[in-house]
């Protein structure tokens, strides 16, 4: 049903309070799920969802590694709980769904995140290892937020849904002729959500981080070609650090965010703005 228009509030004191970070990016009281949550980019989501005070469940793989995420949220006061799920499992969207009701109350925000990749020449490539990447970077996340989607209806106040693109889905690479195209195919979707489920008062958004300084990312940067090429492919001159992406994701998660939706932000050192002319000796 659409919203009535009505005036537009008045700025006073209350409403001052209210633009408080600490209030316009809160998430108390929500509950929030990020998958492949162990890893380089997740840990940090899962930390920050949870510093901005939402109960926050990870999930990945290997239960050994959720242990100690969880236990480390605690130490920093983050109510959270952890299952090691399969995502390439069929009934895994509902289980992590179900996992998030049982163990902390409810599903409020769903962050995207786990994905794989494999680099590989497409003459090369074979249909098992395209059938993987697409199941775990574009099929589970289209029924993963269709499970989480059908919750948020279910409890009725609405919810956000933050998908974790890359600059692979703008900007071609060669040997990356998979996992590229899943992330245009995610950022593609998220528009669609955000089209089909506003009228439930679900935002969906994505954010497409640049070259990460990331574990997985580490024979990337040791190659001292490659540097070189992307120090001058991005007008910073370095590569993103994990927690630089956490902002974009409290924007889209929390009540700041409320008029965005069906977007991509591009968090990547400038680099999808355009070209310069090559610096040899940087």
């Amino acid at each position: 049903m659409r919203s009535p228009v009505s005036a537009a509030p008045q700025l006073d004191a209350d409403a001052i309070r209210a633009l408080a970070p600490e209030a316009l990016y809160s998430l108390a009281g929500r509950v929030a799920v990020v998958t492949g949550a162990t890893g380089g980019l997740g840990r940090w989501f899962a930390a920050g969802l949870g510093a901005a005070g939402a109960r926050v469940l990870v999930t990945d793989l290997e239960q050994g590694p959720v242990d100690e995420l969880v236990a480390l949220l605690g130490e920093a006061g983050v109510e959270a709980a952890g299952v090691a799920i399969d995502l390439a499992e069929e009934d895994a969207p509902e289980r992590v769904v179900a996992a998030a009701v049982e163990l902390l109350g409810g599903l409020h925000v769903l962050v995207n995140n786990a994905a794989v990749n494999r680099r590989m020449p497409i003459l090369e490539m074979d249909r098992a290892t395209w059938d993987w990447i697409t199941r775990i970077d574009l099929r589970l996340p289209y029924f993963l937020s269709q499970a989480a989607a059908r919750r948020m209806i279910e409890q009725g106040d609405g919810g956000s849904i933050v998908s974790i693109s890359s600059l692979n889905a703008l900007y071609a690479l060669e040997q990356i002729s998979v996992y590229g195209p899943a992330k245009a195919g995610l950022s593609q979707l998220t528009k669609v959500m955000a089209l089909e489920w506003a009228e439930h008062g679900i935002r969906a958004n994505a954010i497409a981080p640049g070259f990460m300084d990331t574990p997985l990312a580490a024979p990337v940067w040791a190659d001292d070609d490659i540097r070189r090429w992307i120090f001058n492919r991005v007008p910073v001159e370095r590569p993103g650090l994990p927690r630089e992406l956490v902002g974009a994701c409290l924007l889209l998660a929390s009540d700041a965010g409320s008029f965005l939706s069906g977007q991509t932000l591009h968090v990547d050192g400038g680099a999808s703005a355009g070209g310069r002319w090559f610096h040899k000796d940087r």
